[in-house]
């Protein structure tokens, strides 16, 4: 039991530091893109495009295999593992002489992410039942604060030039590694381990996982709902605000702040309470049908209110994510946190990949000059849809 602490608190740090890395260089890579190409910002546009689209690919096919390789070897050295990963590669990212270098960086970025897989895998290994929610909102407030923390940070230590923040990236991910390897037990107790078989480690086997298990590909289905409106979010949020409300960058990074920091919040201090009292079917519920009342303020947001309003309900809506985790470790067992967690986050990546492109498309179809009809948080009404969605698919999940 005393082994537990220091385990969580390990999985936590390198969740936060997977988003912490992520975030840090967001202010710096179009700089760095426009200097590597030479081009121009509306040309370096489309290079930034297949920069995020490089990083979820990666991801979709990765997570399944160490979320494999650690149902076989254990949780720890496929962390360590990918730590060195994420160190290595922000070594390469701040060395990066040409853009093909800057895609490789990416290409292995997105491959040690995937281990969120055997982090949240190595949470349900030393959680109860009772304790699975709470500990996966920790999870997601982890995740909150890196994507909140990583931008500041990147912008401020980008005035000390364009590839400082992949050093600190790197000696962050290199202070975790070294931490894990000297305190960190292993979580994964021997007689849970199973055999390695490269079929279930192959992204396109979570299709017959899904095909097979009704109510495993419910919870699939929202989940990749609620990564969809997350893409829109990302995509669009800055520029529809730019066009409705005249905002610059100030006034957006705050608003997103806020997006991140009462999503975190929510998921590290309201879960552990609304969870166990609703139920984790019902509190998926309620948060999808907030988050779908979120999505169509933001849709109509043309006033500051209305979309702090937004954000408001947005953040309480964040109970629906460790819900949904839970109920998915409930049904994997002790022997297939792995695989489970890793199909999840395989499907995760893979709705990475086109949620922006959609959300983005939308955007430029309703909001351009040639628009049939002009509505600029189009991309904000779709994800409201995808939410209304995911409450249809958990709503047919019987109550457990």
């Amino acid at each position: 039991m005393q082994q537990r602490p220091a385990s969580i608190g390990f999985v936590l740090a390198t969740i936060a530091i997977d988003a912490l890395a992520f975030g840090i260089i967001i202010p710096v890579v179009p700089t760095l893109v426009m200097q590597l190409s030479g081009l121009g910002q509306s040309a370096a546009s489309f290079w930034m495009g297949a920069l995020l689209a490089a990083f979820s690919a990666m991801q979709f096919l990765c997570a399944p295999l160490l979320g494999a390789l650690s149902d076989r070897f254990g949780r720890r050295p496929v962390l360590l593992i990918s730590l060195a990963g994420i160190c290595v590669n922000n070594l390469v990212l701040a060395w990066a002489p040409t853009l093909g270098w800057l895609f490789i960086g990416r290409l292995v970025a997105g491959a040690t992410a995937a281990n969120f897989a055997a982090a949240t895998a190595s949470i349900a290994d030393v959680s109860t039942p009772e304790q699975r929610a709470q500990r996966f909102g920790l999870v997601g407030a982890m995740f909150g604060l890196g994507f909140v923390v990583g931008p500041a940070l990147g912008g401020f230590l980008g005035g000390y030039g364009v590839r400082t923040p992949f050093l600190v990236a790197s000696a962050l991910a290199g202070l975790n590694l070294a931490y894990g390897a000297i305190m960190v037990p292993e979580t994964l107790a021997p007689e849970n381990r199973r055999p390695f078989r490269w079929a279930g480690a192959n992204p396109l086997a979570n299709l017959v996982i899904v095909a097979h298990d009704r109510d495993y590909a419910r919870l699939v289905l929202a989940w990749c709902c609620t990564w969809f409106a997350l893409g829109a979010l990302q995509s669009s949020f800055v520029l529809a605000n730019d066009m409705r409300l005249g905002w610059g960058a100030q006034q957006n990074g705050l608003a997103l702040a806020a997006v991140g920091v009462g999503s975190a919040l929510v998921q590290g201090f309201l879960v552990q309470r609304a969870v166990p009292a609703l139920g984790e079917r019902r509190a998926a519920l309620v948060g999808y049908a907030l988050a779908a009342l979120a999505y169509v303020l933001f849709g109509l947001a043309d006033r500051p209110w209305i979309l702090f309003a937004g954000i408001a309900l947005q953040s309480a809506s964040a109970i629906s994510g460790p819900a949904v985790q839970a109920m998915v470790s409930a049904r994997a067992g002790p022997n297939r946190q792995g695989q489970m967690q890793g199909a999840l986050a395989s499907f995760q990546g893979l709705t990475a990949i086109g949620a922006p492109l959609l959300a983005g498309w939308a955007f430029g179809v309703f909001a351009g000059p040639g628009a049939p009809v002009f509505v600029p948080g189009a991309p904000f009404f779709m994800a409201a849809m995808a939410y209304g969605l995911a409450y249809w698919a958990v709503s047919g999940i019987k109550a457990g």
